[in-house]
Parts: structure tokens; sequence; C-alpha cells
């Protein structure tokens, strides 16, 4: 795996940020600083990264496509912040450092959450060097999979499911929604920027699908087995939660056939965009194998 390429993405991702949230002093310092804690925290970046690199090989020049990117990001961080809410998932700790609630308050943390959400769709709607057809389009496809259609939706019937088991179609509607949503968004738009064709939309939302399932029941897999310190957060969160999930309705040993089977199909798709897809292809395969 090119790690490179992922480290050069992301000081983009960050330098951007930068520029969209500076640091600055006013009447709300707190909420400025709150929203820039929890999206400098790291991680892997994959859903900008995905868009990016969607972009690139249907024919997007240059970092045109990058605020979208970033826009992108500070949705899926706004999802964290509410997600580590004592009235969500109730966890103390992210990427190995305490969550936006513990250093700022459940409060400020909620508002935070509202700022990056909103302030996302400012930066999406500045940009100037696509056409403005093609930018409403991404933003159609953005607020409806993150919204009550796709990833909200997928929080509440993961919340109402919680002390239930829950039935296999029921676990993969949760995570279609609310993991895989996001980043079929993050395929659909890095297509639709770059002015690619229907056909290609589509194979770019199977793509998103297949490694969004396959990205969830990694996560079920490292909450059940993984390696806390490597992890940055408490495992057996979901045991905690009393959640069904993969784990518990298959075991580790068919988990790991299904992320495989499921990474198979999405690199399948890849290839029916373009034959210069080798990066995406390696980073499914990654992910599919991370152990956090």
């Amino acid at each position: 795996m090119n790690k490179r390429i992922i480290e050069k993405y992301a000081l983009e991702f960050e330098k951007a940020f930068n520029s969209y949230i500076p640091q600055r002093v006013c009447n709300y310092s707190i909420l400025i600083d709150s929203m820039r804690y929890s999206f400098l925290l790291g991680g892997k970046r994959i859903r900008p990264i995905i868009l990016m690199e969607f972009y690139r090989i249907c024919g997007g020049k240059d970092n045109k496509a990058l605020p979208f990117a970033v826009a992108l990001e500070m949705i899926h961080t706004y999802s964290l912040i509410h997600d580590d809410l004592p009235c969500m998932d109730d966890d103390d700790m992210r990427r190995g450092k305490p969550s936006n609630h513990i250093e700022f308050g459940e409060d400020i943390a909620l508002l935070a959450g509202d700022g990056l959400l909103t302030h996302a769709f400012y930066i999406a709607s500045q940009v100037k060097d696509i056409e403005p057809k093609l930018c409403l389009k991404a933003i159609n496809v953005l607020s409806e999979l993150s919204g009550i259609s796709g990833m909200i939706g997928g929080q509440v019937i993961d919340l109402l499911n919680e002390d239930k088991r829950a039935s296999a179609e029921t676990i993969n509607e949760i995570n279609l929604l609310k993991t895989g949503a996001l980043i079929s968004a993050a395929a659909k738009i890095g297509v639709i920027l770059a002015d690619g064709s229907e056909e290609m939309v589509e194979y770019a939302e199977a793509y998103g699908t297949k490694l969004g399932l396959a990205f969830q029941i990694m996560d079920d897999i490292l909450d059940a087995v993984g390696d806390e310190k490597v992890l940055g957060k408490p495992i057996h969160s979901d045991e905690k939660n009393q959640k069904s999930t993969y784990v518990s309705l298959y075991g580790i040993e068919k988990c790991h056939e299904m992320v495989k089977n499921l990474t198979d199909e999405a690199i399948s798709c890849l290839k029916n965009i373009s034959v210069e897809a080798g990066f995406l292809e390696e980073l499914t395969r990654y992910l599919a194998n991370r152990k956090n």
C-alpha cells in the first residue's frame, strides 16, 4: 500500500480545512476550537480520498474537487462527534484522544457537530472551477446520502435496535445507510464532478455500497477482537450497548469471508470504470486488512 499518497492527501485536506476554518479570536472561539479539534485529530481520510480518486480516474483535472472532499470529511467528522455523545454511543475516546464532549462539554460538542455540517455545505457551494450544474448535482447527492435517506436514517434505525436481536436484513439496512451511504456519496460525487457518465456513477455507487459493508464488518470485527491501543478507542462498545452486529450474527470467521467477498466485488466495479484505478484497488484491499 502506497501510504505516501494517503499522507499527501491528508496534508492537502488539512491545509484546505485550515483555510476554510482558521483559528480566530471571537465571541464563539470555543466553537471554532471544538470543530478544529475533532477534524484535526487525524483519521484515515478514506471518504475524501475516494472522492478525489474517483474524480481523477474519471478525467477530473487538478484539485478542483478538493472543497467537496473537505466538506465530505467535515460531515463525517460531525457524525463522529455526535456518535460519541452520551445520548448516542457514549464513547469517551476517539483516535486515542478524549472525545469532543469530554474536551469541550456536551453542549459545545453538539454545536460543533452542527457547525461542521452546516459549514460543509457552505464550502461545497463556493466551488467556482466546476460547472454549476455538476456542483448542484453533487450537493444533491451529498445532502441525500448524509441525511434522512442515508447516514442519519441509518443512525436512527441503529438506535431503535439497541437491546434487540436484529435480523440480518435490519443489520444490512443499518449499515448500508449509516456507513455505506457516505462512502457511496464520496465515489458518486467524484464521478459527477468529473462529468462522468451515468454508467460510471452507477458503478461508483455499487463500489461504495460493497466497500461500505466490508468496512462496517471490519469495524465489527475490530470492536470484538481488536487492540484498543491500535484502535485509539475502547473495544467491546457494541457489546456494552447491546447492539446486534455482523459478528454477533455470523461469528468472526464468517465475517472475514464476507469482507473478502465484498472487497472482490468492489474491485470488480472499479475495473468497469477505469484502468487507472490501481491506487483505489490497493486502498480497497488495504481496508479489508486494517487493524484500526
